[in-house]
């Protein structure tokens, strides 16, 4: 409300009004100011509104691999042509490309710059287990003869070309320069020995099992061709183990060589199934096309009877996949085999699932629901899967992602008595999350193809977030662990913090920053800034916009206020430039009302107050005195028979003026008798968000008050909120869905809530007149459920 010429009667309102700051303090700091300083400027390749520009142009790559896997030296050779496309408006006289493996050599910088714990922390007792996985790690690396040997590297004439290998980066030396619009072939050939995962693995190796089995997820396995792109030339990142990978699109066509009674699982589409296939097995396929739920291409019993014989001869799977980043398979002997025929937009799609016999009962319930799941939901937030294949592999990996195929850990238990193998909750829904999170890393990165070696969030945290839609959309009451605000609170609340704009290799506690604290950001825009409807439109935006394509940050956020029409300057900032945390507190409440200047109104109001006060101790004590008044009646005279709150001719007089002065919408305001509250709020985390604030009436009533963030616009950490009600307000509490992620809740209510004790949750909880939550489901009684680190 703004009305500036108020005559007397408003004085009051007038004053409340114009309460917006504090006294005169440090210099203003803008939360509002743009990102110009700190985006780069737009062009012909990236546009202002986010979109790739007229000009946009990216590299290709396409490959022609043949690979064995030997599984008694337990080591890879490969060779292979690659075919590399200059689209850019460069000139290039060398070709850079990755040798990944080169991360698990002794010498390599990955293994030199690994750190154990501290002294003091080393000698003190507890984390035995951290501290033995850290030697175990150091002394286990200077065994292992890792890396990638390079064994040729040829033109398309067969003659060598100049190479020089630095660390986990190779460049190739052209003969010729490779002008716009060319392309240029060049073979190689290679071997390395597999790392077992448990051991040095990073998102590949190999497994070992009692029986005698491996069980083997290859990844990183050939020379793949660095990026070259517009905002960065050359990747030049060195592979250290935290910064992933940004690859070019291209076409694969890969032999892969395996004992012939393995099963592979592999990116692209199996060309020779009559071949390395059963007859039965192909029936089964193409029954599982059709199928309303999992089909057992290769079952247990069948699985269990293999892996207790070893072939003595080989096997060539052949693959091709199209349009793809990255290439990966998985072998073993061991392997079940389930698939579901699904649609996605117009494509058929096979949902696949590869395990071994120890990965049941689990994986045959939930893995290929968990890939058919991520795909249905995933497609209504960003754009129909386009690929003809979406697998989940359980191995030895934890959960990594490659097109059209993950590597997901989760396996049941023995049960101590019986000696069957049983999983708890959590490993189910570990097992559902950690599917829906790789399986939906086929959308961003291995789609919306962003740099991961720069910047770990734009993959790990935009794909968190839509995995936590995905969960949501599984059942009620899902136990995700990221993208509730009160579940980052703790994190935020932290001292030991990055920006979530930082280099991946820089990034602290990775799991917090670069998965949680976005994917959180991204809920908060979609629930609370924008709304569904405008973050929804904004963010489907995005997706088709760079899918197969190579954005930045610059364009995820020019994209989204472009499609909201709303200027998040101000959220970008604070959330992924800073480690403000969300603290807003109501620090005073003061209640006015318009007075009428009605002497009849006022006055009669006024003696009903003063009736309410308390008695004071002197005049109950002088009850009963005698008073000279009561002897002399002569004493009394008009005021001891009137009171200061008797209405006289002159008060009525004065109304009339006043009244008569005043313009017919104020004559109406002061009938109304509106109830103003002013509150008093302080930015005290530095991160400045929209003000959600429940009113609770004197008559039991309640609403919701939602305040853009500009509130804060021109006084960033303190400012007076003036509220017009019809009924008195008798409390008020920000943010009472702890949708903002505000570290402390105890300065959010007025009058203030004390937390409830430990003694009173517990008590509370095993109330028989209220339900017993999940075991599996945290008591959330304040957002202090600290988030999970997660690779």
């Amino acid at each position: 409300m703004n009305i500036p010429h108020l005559h007397a009667a408003f004085a009051t309102l007038t004053l409340g009004v114009a309460i917006t700051a504090g006294a005169a303090g440090p210099a203003f700091d803008d939360k509002f100011r743009q990102l110009d300083e700190l985006l780069p400027t737009p062009g012909v390749t990236r546009n202002a509104a986010g979109a790739p520009g007229h000009a946009y142009w990216q590299q290709r790559a396409d490959y022609k691999l043949r690979v064995t896997l030997d599984e008694a030296r337990r080591a890879i050779s490969g060779a292979g042509t690659v075919t590399y496309h200059n689209n850019s408006p460069d000139t290039l006289s060398y070709l850079w490309v990755q040798l990944d493996q080169n991360m698990f050599r002794s010498d390599s910088d990955n293994r030199k710059i690994t750190t154990l714990p501290s002294r003091s922390a080393w000698q003190a007792r507890g984390n035995d287990g951290v501290k033995f996985d850290a030697l175990r790690f150091t002394l286990e690396a200077g065994k292992f003869a890792g890396g990638i040997d390079i064994q040729s590297v040829t033109g398309s004439d067969g003659r060598p070309l100049p190479h020089r290998i630095n660390k986990t980066m190779m460049r190739i030396d052209l003969p010729q320069p490779l002008k716009p619009g060319a392309n240029v072939s060049f073979n190689v050939a290679w071997q390395f020995n597999i790392p077992e995962m448990n051991v040095l693995g990073r998102r590949m190796g190999f497994e070992r099992f009692k029986d005698g089995n491996d069980i083997y997820e290859i990844a990183q396995w050939f020379p793949r061709m660095a990026a070259y792109y517009d905002a960065a030339g050359w990747q030049n990142a060195q592979y250290l183990g935290d910064g992933e990978f940004t690859l070019e699109f291209g076409d694969y066509d890969v032999a892969i060589t395996v004992p012939s009674d393995h099963i592979v699982a592999a990116t692209g589409e199996l060309q020779n199934a009559g071949e390395v296939l059963t007859s039965a097995q192909r029936e089964r396929l193409q029954q599982a096309k059709k199928a309303g739920k999992p089909v057992m291409i290769v079952s247990q019993a069948e699985a269990q009877a293999t892996e207790k014989g070893r072939a003595s001869g080989n096997r060539t799977w052949r693959f091709n996949a199209k349009n793809v980043r990255d290439f990966a398979f998985a072998s073993s002997r061991k392997f079940i085999w389930d698939a579901q025929g699904i649609k996605s937009g117009k494509q058929d799609v096979m949902a696949m699932s590869y395990y071994p016999a120890e990965a049941n009962p689990l994986w045959e319930k939930y893995s290929t629901p968990a890939v058919i799941h991520t795909i249905e939901q995933y497609n209504k937030y960003s754009f129909d899967y386009p690929y003809p294949v979406a697998i989940s592999v359980n191995g030895p990996v934890g959960g990594m992602e490659y097109p059209m195929l993950s590597f997901n850990g989760r396996r049941p238990v023995k049960d101590a008595k019986t000696g069957a193998l049983t999983y708890s909750q959590a490993a189910k829904y570990g097992l559902i999350s950690v599917i829906i999170h790789e399986v939906g890393h086929n959308y961003f990165p291995m789609i919306v193809n962003s740099d991961e070696r720069q910047w770990t969030w734009m993959d790990e945290g935009t794909n968190s977030f839509l995995q936590f839609l995905a969960e949501q959309a599984w059942e009620d009451n899902y136990p995700a662990r990221r993208g509730e605000p009160r579940d980052i609170v703790d994190y935020m609340r932290s001292t030991n913090q990055a920006p979530i704009m930082t280099n991946a290799e820089s990034t602290l506690q990775r799991g917090a920053n670069a998965y949680a604290k976005p994917a959180t950001a991204l809920n908060i825009l979609r629930e609370t800034v924008l709304g569904r409807e405008l973050f929804d439109f904004a963010f489907k935006e995005y997706a088709e916009r760079w899918k197969f394509k190579r954005p930045t940050p610059a364009d995820f956020f020019r994209t989204m206020e472009d499609a909201s029409g709303t200027d998040l300057d101000w959220f970008w900032r604070g959330w992924f430039y800073t480690t403000d945390a969300v603290d807003i507190s109501i620090d005073g409440i003061s209640e006015y009302t318009v007075s009428t200047k009605d002497p009849e109104i006022e006055k009669a109001w006024q003696r009903a107050r003063r009736a309410a006060e308390p008695v004071s101790v002197t005049d109950q004590r002088n009850q009963g005195m005698p008073r000279r008044v009561d002897a002399h009646p002569e004493l009394k005279d008009f005021y001891n028979e009137n009171d200061e709150f008797t209405v006289t001719n002159k008060d009525r007089n004065k109304f009339a003026e006043t009244t008569a002065e005043l313009e017919d919408w104020e004559k109406a305001l002061l009938k109304e008798g509106k109830h103003l509250t002013l509150v008093d709020f302080s930015n005290r985390g530095g991160l400045v968000m929209p003000l959600i604030v429940e009113l609770t009436f004197k008559n039991g009533t309640k609403t919701i008050e939602r305040i853009p963030a500009e509130v804060w616009r021109y006084s960033p950490k303190k400012i007076t909120k003036l509220f017009v009600t019809d009924e008195p307000i008798i409390g008020l509490t920000q943010d009472p869905y702890w949708e903002t992620a505000d570290i402390d809740v105890s300065n959010n209510s007025w009058p203030r809530k004390a937390t409830p004790s430990r003694l009173e949750l517990f008590k509370t909880e095993r109330d028989p007149n209220n339900l017993m939550r999940d075991a599996a489901t945290p008591l959330k009684s304040a957002p202090t459920a600290a988030p999970k680190a997660a690779q």
